[in-house]
């Protein structure tokens, strides 16, 4: 660094002492060029002290202001040639204005602001520094350069407030962001987030985040070491910061997909898991509970419920007979399976703790409360792998809160179309922690959780070995996932609603034939006010209905059951527009399993598909128009004659 910005300054040293040598040489306008020759003595002065400080320039504004100067005194040299003596001749022909000196004069006084300042902002020091002549035509330029200058060299105290002011420019315009990293402001930032105090590092962490607003800019940080900056972070800091990075790596990850995988071999996953799961379910290695399988949890809490859970008022009986999973934390003194293996776990653990320490060493244990009937249980802090910050268990619940909600987010924007993240995820304890949260997590934990499940889903939907491996129909977290999105589906009054739906369409493939229990909840959607919900209504059951379903006649004959059909004639007449196909998308697919059904013929299905075929606005989709034809063909042959008994 220090030979390149003697290198750029070797040039106007030479010139301004070509100058001054000229004006010397001056035969006219003597007095004029006295004044430039005291200019550029000043001018050469501050270059030479700028020479000796190479090591402490910022080097982006040393390049600008150090070419500015390189015109200004090349003009200058002219100037001052052409008053030497040349006989009498070339005097005529060299006519200088006496303007041009009182423009040469203040163009030097320029320089001399410009450098002057140079040298005080690469000095650091939080004082106010003014901005120089050169940001005349970009002041916002130099307020840049002076708040990474300060990033660099200022005092911890000095970075954090650089950092915020950042952060505030960051925030005005999407230019002024390009401009800080062109400027090279991102590596201080990163320095800082790893050495600065709590305040200075969020702030930094923050401004990385607005930043990576495209995918240059993100790609330009990952150049930086933001991956492994982050992971430590996550690692190791304090729980504030690393929420503000959570925050970060999803404001990347949103803005560039391929920062993705990166972000994975780094290990943030695994750490961002980890901090999800922390006091949500009982912390344990990468993978597994307690090194066992989640199902052999199962196996085990079930043959261990007399022993460790005695204090729990269980109603297993009442559970059998219904023959379904209950849901986590569940109300009216339900006890579900997801939530004995939680608990079993925890409880198993404390007991194996107590008897370890004969009743001693109780500091490091936390109270949490588990369950709606306010039965606590101890939670041990365990380290899991070495990834969990000492003392995060003291932090306030608002904190802990947000950090769960970044993480959340994070695991969301990375999980974006990615099969093998989605993988990592789901074979982590993350779907429980996802289960659990969606149930009694904060607002903003309960969104990211559901976008979060609705794009491991949306990815699983395409992914048959992913579907296949992480949501097994007898998988206690899978159920607990599934549970949680039905009780919301039945709800209705959350903005969780659309995610949820989502999700459960894109699990279609993985529900058995006598599993119906999600059909009617949708169904009953189909006739929301709102056009948006019924449309997603619909958009969900036809990946029930579709022929890539394997079950589709099965779901088709629970949709009917429903009382689908209906409400499907009555959005394909007189539904928004952006309801109309895909409700009739979905009748017609239920017209091609069920051609036979009395509901459909009652409803007079058959019409609905010849009006509809017959309106342009309807059948401009290509996919659309074939699926009208093959649903009218199979409900002509078998409604045409039947129907007549039910007019």
């Amino acid at each position: 660094m220090a030979d390149i910005v003697k290198n750029i300054l070797a040039k106007p040293i030479q010139l301004a002492d070509q100058v001054i040598k000229s004006a010397d040489e001056a035969s006219s306008f003597k007095a004029d060029c006295a004044e430039i020759k005291v200019k550029a003595g000043k001018l050469v002065d501050l270059l030479r002290q700028a020479a000796r400080a190479s090591n402490d320039l910022y080097e982006r504004p040393t390049r600008r202001i150090i070419d500015d100067t390189d015109q200004v005194l090349d003009k200058a040299l002219a100037l001052v040639q052409k008053c030497r003596a040349h006989g009498l001749v070339k005097r005529v022909f060299n006519i200088i204005p006496a303007a041009a000196f009182r423009k040469m004069a203040a163009a030097l006084e320029n320089s001399v602001g410009d450098v002057s300042w140079l040298l005080r902002v690469s000095a650091g020091g939080s004082e106010y520094l003014g901005l120089p002549p050169i940001a005349a035509n970009e002041p916002i330029l130099c307020l840049i350069w002076e708040q990474i200058a300060i990033l660099s060299t200022g005092s911890l105290e000095d970075r954090s407030d650089a950092a915020a002011s950042l952060v505030s420019l960051a925030l005005d315009n999407d230019r002024y962001g390009k401009l800080i990293i062109e400027e090279g402001g991102v590596g201080p930032l990163l320095r800082l987030v790893k050495e600065g105090k709590l305040e200075g590092q969020e702030n930094a962490a923050r401004a990385i985040g607005l930043l990576g607003r495209d995918p240059e800019s993100v790609e330009q940080m990952i150049h930086a070491s933001v991956c492994q900056v982050f992971a430590k972070i996550l690692k190791e800091g304090p729980m504030k910061v690393q929420a503000v990075v959570a925050w970060a790596v999803s404001e990347l990850a949103a803005h560039h997909s391929s920062c993705q995988d990166l972000f994975a071999q780094h290990n943030i996953i695994r750490l961002l898991v980890s901090h999800l799961a922390f006091e949500t379910v009982q912390e344990h290695s990468k993978y597994a509970i307690t090194i066992k399988s989640l199902h052999a949890v199962v196996v085990d809490a079930n043959s261990n419920q007399n022993k460790v859970n005695a204090n729990l008022k269980e109603d297993d009986d009442d559970s059998a007979s219904q023959g379904k999973f209950q849901y986590p934390l569940g109300r009216n003194k339900q006890t579900n399976q997801m939530h004995n293996v939680v608990t079993t776990t925890m409880a198993m653990n404390a007991q194996s703790k107590l008897k370890q320490s004969n009743g001693v060493n109780q500091t490091n244990q936390v109270p949490h409360n588990h369950h709606h009937h306010h039965q606590h249980h101890t939670h041990s802090n365990h380290s899991i792998s070495g990834t969990i910050s000492k003392g995060r268990e003291l932090e306030d619940p608002e904190t802990k809160a947000y950090m769960k909600a970044m993480a959340a987010r994070a695991l969301w924007q990375l999980a974006k179309g990615n099969s093998a993240i989605c993988r990592s995820i789901t074979e982590s304890r993350a779907l429980l922690c996802f289960a659990v949260l969606l149930e009694k997590g904060t607002e903003e934990v309960q969104y990211n959780s559901a976008m979060a499940l609705m794009e491991i889903t949306a990815v699983a939907e395409m992914d048959a070995d992913l579907r296949r491996s992480a949501f097994k129909p007898n998988s206690p977290a899978c159920k607990a996932v599934i549970d949680q999105l039905l009780k919301i589906i039945e709800r209705a009054d959350s903005e969780l609603l659309i995610p949820c739906m989502k999700a459960v369409g894109n699990l279609a493939r993985t529900f058995r034939a006598t599993e119906t229990r999600m059909i009617s909840p949708l169904v009953k959607l189909l006739d929301d006010r709102e056009a948006e919900i019924s449309r997603e209504a619909c958009i969900a059951l036809t990946k029930f209905a579709c022929t890539e379903n394997y079950l589709c006649l099965d779901h088709s004959k629970a949709i009917i059951g429903a009382g689908g059909a209906k409400h499907l004639i009555q959005l394909a007449y007189f539904g928004e527009q952006i309801v109309q196909i895909p409700s009739l998308v979905l009748l017609c697919y239920i017209a091609m399993d069920v051609p036979d059904s009395e509901e459909l013929a009652e409803a007079k299905a058959l019409n609905v598909l010849e009006w509809a075929s017959k309106q342009p606005h309807l059948i401009q989709d290509q996919m659309v128009e074939s699926l009208l034809q093959d649903a009218k063909g199979k409900l002509e042959l078998y409604q045409t004659r039947g129907s007549r008994g039910f007019h």
